[in-house]
């Protein structure tokens, strides 16, 4: 169940990524790849800040929607 969870999370996250990244999305499907993608991001990047962030549905959202934003940045660096 905890894999569902955290592909639905991902999956909201990379859209919502997608929505503030203007101009840098890939399309639905591939920014709620890459949201599932960023959520592991997000958790290694806050752990290597030190960072806590709460437990619960907003929490894993924002951890999820920071890392999928690095991972669309990252990723429009090699799309230009």
């Amino acid at each position: 169940m905890s894999l569902l969870y955290s592909i639905i999370i991902g999956a909201i996250a990379g859209w919502l990524a997608g929505k503030i990244m203007k101009g840098g999305g890939f399309g639905l499907l591939l920014n709620v790849i890459l949201g599932i993608v960023g959520g592991l991001v997000g958790n290694w990047v806050f752990g290597l800040l030190g960072i806590s962030v709460s437990d619960g549905i907003i929490g894993d959202l924002l951890t999820g929607g920071i890392g999928a934003i690095i991972i669309l940045f990252i990723a429009g660096l090699f799309k230009k």
